[in-house]
């Protein structure tokens, strides 16, 4: 069974632009959360994108 990756709304974490859970949010998806990833260094919960 697939779980629902649930979307991120950090635009200022370092891993933003090769975030699935980022490009999940900038498409709509619902629900999101706002993980803690910083300018320096990611969340922890970054997930690449697939291609």
């Amino acid at each position: 069974m697939s779980e629902i990756i649930l979307a991120c709304d950090n635009n200022v974490c370092l891993k933003k632009d090769e975030c699935e859970r980022k490009r999940l949010y900038d498409s709509g998806a619902k629900p999101y959360k706002t993980f803690n990833g910083k300018p320096h260094k990611g969340c922890g919960k970054f997930i690449q994108i697939s291609e």
